[in-house]
């Protein structure tokens, strides 16, 4: 599997649905990169349990009881800085996507996607990437209005970034990792990372995830198929 390192990836998953829950951890037990080290019922206990085992990565269910998926995530980030948080999405929840987009979270996942896409968003997100579901993805950018007539301002945006720096940002858009980024251009990672900020900087971004939906407006991540 794609970016598995010599320890797993240590993951808490929180759904308030237990068949979800089931099914989600099932998946990623099919891959030995990947530890499900504790499991949530509710965004309270969500946060509870990311303090007292400090995972690389928390999955979490956008509706959750007592506190619900954004709120956990921003309490997760506040206090346990290390652990990258996911959202788990289903169709129907467009709003709250759109409201987590500017608030750090490092990949949004559907439920009822390929699984596939789960195992490769939690090892993107683990090595230090983001990771958007293609479904989600190109839902998110139809909630921003006319994709055609905003793909021209995309490219626009892009206009300033070197070669390099667009295929950096074509990579990232497909939810690859700093490693697996460094791999694929021949670079070595710091390189990359200096790419990654001067492409923030010139797109006037603040993270990954926002990086990656301009890609896909763009139509960068379209020409890497």
């Amino acid at each position: 599997m794609t970016g598995i390192s010599a320890e797993p990836v240590r993951v808490l998953l929180a759904d308030d649905e237990a068949m979800i829950r089931a099914g989600v951890r099932a998946i990623l037990a099919t891959d030995p990169g990947i530890e499900v080290v504790a499991e949530a019922g509710d965004g309270r206990t969500a946060v509870e349990l990311a303090r007292a085992h400090r995972p690389r990565l928390a999955l979490l269910d956008i509706r959750m009881p007592k506190l619900d998926g954004l709120a956990a995530a921003a309490e997760i980030r506040r206090l346990v800085p290390q652990t990258a948080t996911v959202m788990l999405t289903t169709f129907g929840e467009d709003d709250h996507v759109a409201r987590a987009l500017g608030h750090g979270a490092s990949g949004f996942l559907l439920k009822s996607g390929d699984p596939r896409e789960l195992i490769a968003g939690v090892h993107a997100v683990a090595g230090g990437g983001a990771y958007l579901s293609p479904t989600v993805a190109r839902r998110v950018i139809e909630l921003g209005g006319d994709r055609v007539a905003r793909r021209p301002l995309a490219r626009d945006r892009l206009a300033g970034l070197t070669g390099r720096e667009r295929e950096v940002l074509a990579l990232v858009g497909a939810g690859l990792s700093n490693a697996e980024i460094a791999r694929r251009l021949h670079l070595v990672e710091g390189t990359v990372k200096t790419y990654l900020t001067s492409i923030f900087t010139r797109l006037e971004v603040r993270n990954r995830v926002q990086a990656a939906i301009l890609a896909y407006e763009a139509g960068l991540v379209e020409s890497l198929d």
